[in-house]
């Protein structure tokens, strides 16, 4: 006995592995690649635009009581119209 050598697979095996292991690596970066870019229907992703820093020190400082809802409010918009 040679202890699995005799029979083996054969070629078809080794292309359907070779196909699963391109299905199965590809499967895994089409998620990562998902994963990264995010839902830009309204999701969040991993990237935060610079807006975003803008926004939240606006907010910081409405909840510090720098600034009133009416500033708040004018400063949101206004970061908005810029994107």
């Amino acid at each position: 006995m040679m202890y699995g050598w005799s029979g083996g697979i054969g070629v078809g095996g080794w292309i359907a592995m070779g196909l699963m292991m391109l299905l199965f690596w590809g499967g895994i970066a089409t998620l990562v690649i998902l994963l990264l870019r995010g839902n830009h229907a309204g999701g969040r992703s991993f990237y935060r635009p610079p807006d975003d820093e803008s926004e939240r020190i606006l907010n910081e400082r409405f909840a510090r009581g720098e600034i009133d809802e009416t500033e708040l409010t004018a400063g949101r918009a206004a970061l908005r119209r810029r994107q």
